[in-house]
């Protein structure tokens, strides 16, 4: 009659042997090996031949703490929604500013004796960018 085979004695395959490694290399990252200890442990894992012989490898070692998210990526793009916000957002502002200073420089003229510089014409430098951005299509739903 033949014996069954106790798990520890099965064999190990190379996805199995990546797996533990990459546990080493996880217990590397928290500080819990150091390289010397590392590269002597990955040595065994891939000279080991059981599961037995693999999990001797990283018996003492408490399960490593979870990787950290993944920073977003560097160059996000904006979305349409973002610069449509935001081109909404920068318009109400401009208008806002352009119609305080349109109400002051009249009041300024009918209370004054001359006529006052009209410095809120200054004011459609920005209103002309906004239109701009706007003419290229930055902030506008895409048809």
């Amino acid at each position: 009659m033949i014996e069954p085979v106790h798990p520890d004695e099965l064999r190990v395959s190379d996805p199995e042997r990546a797996a533990v490694q990459e546990k080493l290399r996880r217990a590397v990252a928290a500080g819990q090996l150091d390289l010397h200890e590392f590269d002597t442990r990955v040595q065994s894992v891939w000279a080991a031949r059981t599961r037995g012989e693999l999990s001797r490898v990283t018996r003492d070692l408490p399960e490593p703490p979870p990787e950290p998210p993944s920073p977003p990526p560097l160059g996000r793009r904006f979305s349409d929604d973002d610069a449509g916000t935001a081109m909404r957002v920068l318009t109400i502002i401009w208008a806002s500013i352009a119609a305080v200073n349109l109400v002051v420089w009249g009041l300024v003229t009918v209370t004054s004796d001359g006529g006052i510089y009209p410095w809120w014409i200054w004011l459609s430098v920005p209103g002309a960018a906004l239109l701009v951005l706007y003419v290229v299509g930055v902030g506008r739903p895409r048809r």
